[in-house]
Formats: structure tokens, sequence, C-alpha cells
């Protein structure tokens, strides 16, 4: 293990689970993602901009490209593709798909760090997960861990085919939810050459068990019949519902972490509504799918993955980081844990005076050689 130092609300029925407390919690944290609209971003709170937070960074040694190609079931994938600008003309090189937290859009972390791996010489892609952002499917918002395990391997068919990119030189890296989704990816894609997770979700366990193992079996069977029921009313062409996600108001009870994402996707640090949402929608995956986490298990199996190496980044502070942990515990060898001082979960989506980008440069650099 390494140390390194370092708007208005829409009226709308809002799923809770009565009782469930610390669970609720841990569901409502493993949702968390973005934002407000174009048009009232300006209407809302900075946010803490302190030790470099800057999700919007763009830079001048790097091009993007948009881009949209299709996944194994011929559904669109969207995506900004980031290529260093000294890249020798005729060379190839090393490549990585950039995943974002579960629920955001790639606009939000992942094009953060894909353009910061891009000015260390690495052609990057930052993707939209299956039904979120630009990212076709329907409806939208739903939660299908398959398919955003597909994303994976659908970006790493895209750069093989790019003539900057070496086809046996790609790996991914996954930023909280998709961290446990590019690790289901790398274990039956072998094009997938090393793996990094930051802040890393477990978005099965962190939904059957809660944070620290806090959803009772009980309080897990009320959610799953809450699941159910809004199956049949959608069936009957009833309304849809949305559960989790960050809260879109803050109040004297508001815990540390609805906080801590509050402050990163209700303000102008990393706010963002794509096309497809509206800002009562964004980050809110809908009700009746999100029960398909619970037979997520990214974990088995994972030291399949050997001897492809994997690196776990987690924060000293952060609530997520049993899940890099216990990762770490379970991979086979070739692995690394790098735990950053003083960093909570959301501090490592943006704020780059803590996220160490030095430490990724190293493990991709010297893995994808």
């Amino acid at each position: 293990m390494t140390t390194i130092t370092t708007v208005r609300r829409h009226s709308r029925r809002w799923a809770r689970i009565a009782g469930a407390g610390a669970a609720t919690l841990a569901v409502l944290a493993a949702s968390a993602c973005s934002g407000a609209d174009s048009a009232t971003t300006a209407n809302l709170a900075s946010g803490d901009l302190s030790r470099g937070a800057d999700n919007f960074y763009t830079s001048d040694q790097v091009t993007m490209q948009p881009v949209k190609f299709k996944n194994q079931y011929q559904m669109d994938v969207t995506g900004n593709l980031f290529v260093p600008k000294n890249l020798a003309p005729g060379s190839r090189a090393a490549a990585m798909v950039v995943g974002h937290p579960m629920g955001a859009v790639k606009e939000q972390s992942a094009n953060l760090y894909a353009t910061k791996m891009a000015e260390r010489g690495f052609v990057t892609l930052a993707l939209d997960l299956a039904f979120w952002g630009g990212s076709a499917g329907e409806p939208r918002n739903a939660v299908a861990p398959d398919l955003y395990t597909e994303t994976f391997s659908a970006g790493v068919d895209y750069l093989r085919t790019r003539d900057s990119v070496d086809p046996e030189r790609i790996g991914a890296l996954g930023i909280c939810g998709s961290g446990s989704f590019v690790i289901s990816a790398a274990k039956i894609d072998p094009r997938i050459k090393a793996v990094a997770t930051v802040s890393m979700y477990d978005m099965g366990a962190a939904n059957r068990n809660g944070l620290g193992h806090s959803v009772t079996p009980a309080q897990r069977q009320a959610i799953l019949a809450l699941a159910a029921a809004q199956r049949d009313v959608e069936f009957r062409g009833g309304p849809t519902e949305y559960t989790s996600g960050t809260v879109h108001e803050l109040t004297s009870e508001s815990t540390p972490i609805e906080r801590e994402f509050y402050d990163f996707y209700r303000t102008q640090r990393g706010a963002v509504t794509p096309e497809s949402a509206s800002p009562d929608t964004t980050t809110h995956p809908t009700l009746s799918s999100n029960a398909k986490f619970m037979n997520f298990y990214p974990f088995n199996d994972i030291e399949t993955i050997s001897p492809r190496p994997m690196l776990f980044i987690t924060g000293e502070n952060a609530h997520s980081r049993e899940f890099s942990e216990e990762a770490y515990r379970l991979a086979g060898e070739r692995k690394e844990l790098v735990i950053v001082p003083g960093a909570g979960h959301v501090d490592l989506y943006d704020r780059t005076e803590l996220i160490p980008f030095d430490k990724l440069t190293s493990f991709y650099t010297q893995n994808l050689a």
C-alpha cells in the first residue's frame, strides 16, 4: 500500500425508505452526481473551490473532439476524445477510457481526468455511460450495470480503430461508480491492459449493504418492494419515479455526505445538466431500475484480472474508502492501494492539488509500455 502526501423545485414524489437511516444515506451518496442546467448555473453558489478545484479545466496542450459510435448492441455512445498536440505524426500512443461517477456525465470529473492525462501524453476518451448524458438508452437515468460495463468495452472498440492509438496499449480509469463498472469490464475484456479507480463505489454493495454494512435484511426487502410496486405503476402507464441522488437544497438537518455532494453537483463548481435531462432529474436514477444494483457483484472473480495491474486511489477521509480497500484485498497480484491524505470522496473528483496525477501517469506509463 502506498500513501501519498501531498432552483426552484418542481413538485414530484421522490422515493423514500422510511426508517432506513444510514442505509438511505448510503444509496443517496452512491448515486449522487450532476447539477443544474446552464440557464440556472449563473444563479448557483460558486461552491468550495479550494485546493485547486477545477472541474471544467481545459488545456491548450490537447485537442478535444466530440465523438459518437455504437456499442455492441448498436446503441449510440457519446464521448470526448483528447489527443496531445505534441504527438508525433504517424506515432501511436498509449490510451485509456475514462468513466464518470454514477449518474453524472462526462463533463463532470471524467473530462478533467481525460484532459490531464492527455497533457501527459496519452490519448484519452471520456464517455457518457448508457442512459446518461448524450449516450442512448430509454428511459433516461435507468440503471443497467451490464450496459454500463459494455460502455467501457465499446470505448476500447473505438480507440483500437484510431490511427493515433496503439491498440495493444489501452487502459481504463473509473471514477466513483465507474470504478466498479471498469472492474466488471476488465474481468471479461482482456484488451484492457491496466485498470485504475478513483473514489470507487462498489455500486452493488452500496445498494445491498449500505455504507459500513448498515442496511438490514428488512430494509433491503423494503427497497425491493418499492421498486417492484413502481414497475407495476409504470407498466400501466403511470409516471416515472426517481430515487436517491443529490439533494436539491440543504437544511439544518442535512448530513455531511449530503453537503459534500451538494457542494459539487448543485453549485457552479460542478453543476451540469445534459440535454436529455432537467435540473429536477439530474443525478436521480429511476426507482424501478435501481434495484438492479442489488444483483451487481463487480468484485466477484476480481482476482482473474491478474496479472494485469490494478491501482486503487481513495481519500483518507472518503466515506467510500471501504470499497477501494475491499477491492485491493480481493484483487490478484500486481495491485496497489493509494490513500490520499486529507482527501474526502468528492475531493478527488476535481481538486487538482489533491488528485495524484503523477501517480496515475507513472502507473499507466509503466503498465502500458
